[in-house]
C-alpha cells in the first residue's frame, strides 16, 4: 500500500469518505487546488464542484460538493461540506430536469431580482454538477 495520508468528507447528512489517500483534488474558491502528504497548513472555503480522492489503496472517489470548508495539515485533510453526494449517486436525467425547471423559473422572475439571483446561483450549480459527471 502506498503512503499517504488521512482524508475524511464530511456532510451533515453524513461521512461519505475516511480513508488514506495519496492525493485529494478539491474546489476551491479560488480555483481547484491539490493536496498531497505534508501540504502545508491551510484553511479554504470550498465552492460547488467535484472532489477527486486518490485512494491510497488504489483507485479513485469522486464527489461532489455544494461548497464547504477545507482544513488541510501534513498529516490530514478535513472537508466539511454543505451538502455531498457520490458521484456513482448522481443521475444525469435528474440534473436535467432541475435544470429545466430553473431555467422556467429564470425566465418567470420577471423583476424579482432576488428570485433571479437565487436562481442563477442554483442553476450555476446544477450546470456545474452535470459537467462533473
Amino acid at each position: 500500500m502506498a503512503s499517504g495520508f488521512k482524508f475524511e468528507l464530511v456532510s451533515p447528512e453524513r461521512l461519505l469518505l475516511s480513508e488514506q489517500v495519496t492525493s485529494v483534488l478539491a474546489p476551491g474558491s479560488e480555483g481547484y487546488f491539490t493536496v498531497m502528504a505534508g501540504h502545508a497548513p491551510l484553511m479554504a472555503t470550498l465552492k460547488p464542484g467535484m472532489v477527486e480522492a486518490q485512494l491510497a489503496s488504489g483507485g479513485t472517489k469522486r464527489i461532489y460538493v455544494q461548497g464547504g470548508f477545507a482544513d488541510i495539515n501534513a498529516e490530514s485533510f478535513t472537508l466539511l461540506a454543505e451538502h455531498a453526494t457520490p458521484a456513482e449517486e448522481m443521475k444525469s436525467d435528474e440534473l436535467d430536469r432541475q435544470i429545466a425547471e430553473l431555467e422556467t423559473t429564470l425566465a418567470n422572475a420577471g423583476a424579482d431580482d432576488e428570485v433571479r439571483s437565487r436562481s442563477e446561483q442554483r442553476l450555476a450549480d446544477l450546470r456545474n454538477a452535470r459537467g462533473s459527471l
